[in-house]
């Protein structure tokens, strides 16, 4: 088999994926950021916070997101007079710009019901523990429950990161020269789609194992604690 073309195409096709990188760092950043908040105001009492909440999640959810990418780049420009008043169309015209929306706001709603379930799974004896040391509400949920929620959360989070990464291929629709956008370009003028594809293909999968090589990493920081208690003590004092 003839690799030259994909030996040729290579620079660009790694342009096209550090642009990949660049939208899901950006859109998991700001997404994370969302959900955290999103989780909480999830398990209020209160239902006018808990409804909009919920409504907001079902909708990303329960939707296609090459549909939300749609609704968002092109119905903006249904707008572009009260978008321009408010001085938004400078951003929305832009696909770079729609395209991380669009994705921060998918990653969000699914990365608040991973936490939302992370937060319930708490055991509740830890909560009241806590409470009833006197902690309030803001400080139980910064040195108790979302440092728990997050390393519970950790495996299934891993998941919605590569599920991301692999939805970026969606915005080379709108004209963004992705790491699919670019091989799609090139499959174009060359006639060769197996070859590309692959080659595409193949870099999705390196970017992946290193996403799963850092989860991995990070989940075995984090339940250091859990290891050390698990382990047996040999020392040479419990043989006397």
């Amino acid at each position: 088999m003839d690799l030259t073309i994909i030996w040729e195409s290579l620079p660009r096709l790694l342009g096209g994926a550090l642009l990949t990188l660049e939208i899901t760092g950006l859109s998991i950043l700001i997404g994370l950021a969302l959900a955290v908040p999103l989780a909480i105001m999830r398990l209020s009492d209160k239902s006018y916070i808990r409804i909009p909440v919920y409504s907001y999640i079902f909708y990303f959810r329960g939707t296609p997101l090459l549909v939300q990418l749609f609704l968002v780049y092109y119905g903006s420009g249904q707008f572009q007079e009260f978008l321009d008043r408010v001085g938004l169309w400078l951003f929305f015209r832009e696909a770079y710009f729609c395209a991380v929306l669009t994705l921060t706001l998918n990653t969000a709603a699914y990365t608040a019901e991973i936490l939302r379930g992370s937060i319930q799974s708490i055991p509740r004896g830890e909560v009241e523990a806590a409470r009833a040391h006197g902690m309030s509400s803001v400080l139980l949920y910064r040195r108790i429950v979302l440092p728990k929620a997050f390393r519970l959360a950790l495996p299934a989070y891993t998941n919605e990161v590569i599920f991301l990464l692999q939805a970026t291929s969606l915005v080379s629709i709108i004209t963004l020269l992705d790491l699919t956008g670019v091989a799609r370009i090139i499959v174009a003028r060359s006639f060769e789609p197996y070859k590309l594809y692959i080659a595409a293909g193949v870099i999705y999968l390196l970017i992946t194992y290193v996403i799963l090589y850092i989860s991995k990493r990070v989940e075995h920081r984090l339940s250091a604690h859990l290891r050390k208690r698990s382990s047996p003590n040999v020392s040479p004092s419990n043989f006397r």
